[in-house]
């Protein structure tokens, strides 16, 4: 079925006037006329009888008008959640809780008229996430792939912020006192981080941490969420674990976990955005410009060899 001609339908019905519906719609006359001719041979029914006043719905026009509107609205709808700058900016985050998200709402919260939809993909692999930016299934992405040769054509990758490492601890742990630590002192005690997928950003980061600074870290058993995980941490005289200074974590009150700071130098995860190379949703460069009034990180931080400068 032809959608013009259905919507030519609806306008013709809401006005009485073809004129008015062809100027309405921004054709002449006579191809509303034709557009309704052949709707009505497709349905083998008559939607209109002409009067000295313009046209009038039959029965069958009446009983047809309200599921043309739907069929109208519907494909209104579908193309406004395809075309950028008529529906809402599209962003994948790792989590809901994560610092990405938190970003982003900061900025939602200084600009509450902003259309913004916050999507979680689901995906470790973040060629998956560079291949929905390229499609246009997403705007962008909070992804990294560290080896820029492998990234879509029509995909650009800058760098968003970098979120500062805590070490995040229960209240037996040995440096749960500590009002900050340093990597040094973190040597030799077991950092747990469940389920670090092998090829992953993140598996990547990881292992370039543990080497640089001898650090111990544990990725062994599922990763069964974030509830299981603060739950071990609390009971637990040794386990410890890394979270991002932004990442968001609530627990129960009687879980008494402590995050501190890590210093001298403080490691940090480099973010990134992965955005399309050409035509960009246009609510992209304000995002942009409030990531980069982001706090910087001092000059001895340090960061994974793959992040952008």
């Amino acid at each position: 079925m032809d959608t013009e001609a259905v919507r030519s339908f609806v306008r013709a019905a809401e006005l009485g006037q073809l004129q008015q519906a062809a100027d309405g719609l921004g054709v002449t006359q006579q191809a509303v006329s034709k557009r309704i001719a052949v709707l009505e041979r497709e349905l083998g029914v008559r939607l209109f009888t002409r009067s000295a006043r313009g046209v009038e719905l039959t029965l069958d026009g009446r009983a047809f008008l309200p599921h043309a509107r739907s069929i109208v609205t519907g494909v209104d709808r579908a193309i406004a959640a395809v075309r950028p700058g008529s529906r809402a900016l599209r962003i994948d985050v790792l989590g809901l809780r994560s610092a990405q998200a938190v970003v982003l709402h900061d900025y939602w919260r200084s600009h509450p008229g902003t259309d913004l939809d916050v999507v979680t993909l689901r995906v470790d692999d973040p060629r998956v996430a560079a291949a929905a930016v390229g499609t246009g299934e997403i705007d962008a992405s909070f992804r990294t792939v560290t080896d820029q040769a492998l990234l879509p054509p029509d995909v650009r990758m800058i760098h968003a912020f970098d979120s500062p490492l805590e070490l995040l601890v229960g209240s037996r742990h040995p440096l749960a006192s500590a009002r900050s630590v340093t990597p040094a002192q973190l040597r030799g005690h077991r950092i747990w981080i469940p389920g670090i997928v092998p090829g992953s950003e993140w598996s990547d980061f990881y292992d370039q941490l543990a080497a640089d600074f001898d650090l111990r870290i544990d990725a062994a058993g599922p990763h069964f969420g974030d509830e299981v995980l603060l739950d071990v941490l609390a009971d637990s005289a040794d386990a410890a674990t890394l979270v991002g200074e932004r990442d968001r974590y609530i627990w129960p009150t009687n879980h008494d976990l402590r995050r501190i700071p890590i210093v001298n130098p403080t490691p940090a995860y480099p973010l990134s955005l992965m955005l399309p190379s050409t035509n960009p949703h246009p609510g992209l460069p304000a995002i942009i410009t409030h990531l980069g009034s982001l706090p910087r990180l001092p000059a001895t931080a340090w960061r994974p060899s793959w992040a952008g400068r």
